[in-house]
């Protein structure tokens, strides 16, 4: 049951960031780049909880 809500929490998390990043004013290929990190560290982290690695 931790194993799920620890996953719903990086999910969320994960998304909140992604819509921050959204709202920086910032150019749109740093933006690209950010969105792009954000979203490899997450899947490596709902890996992690999946004891792939």
């Amino acid at each position: 049951m931790s194993i799920l809500i620890s996953l719903l929490v990086t999910v969320l998390v994960l998304f909140l960031v992604l819509y921050l990043i959204r709202m920086l004013p910032i150019d749109g290929r740093a933006k690209q780049i950010a969105q792009v990190i954000v979203i490899i560290i997450g899947i490596i982290s709902l890996l992690r909880y999946l004891a792939v690695f």
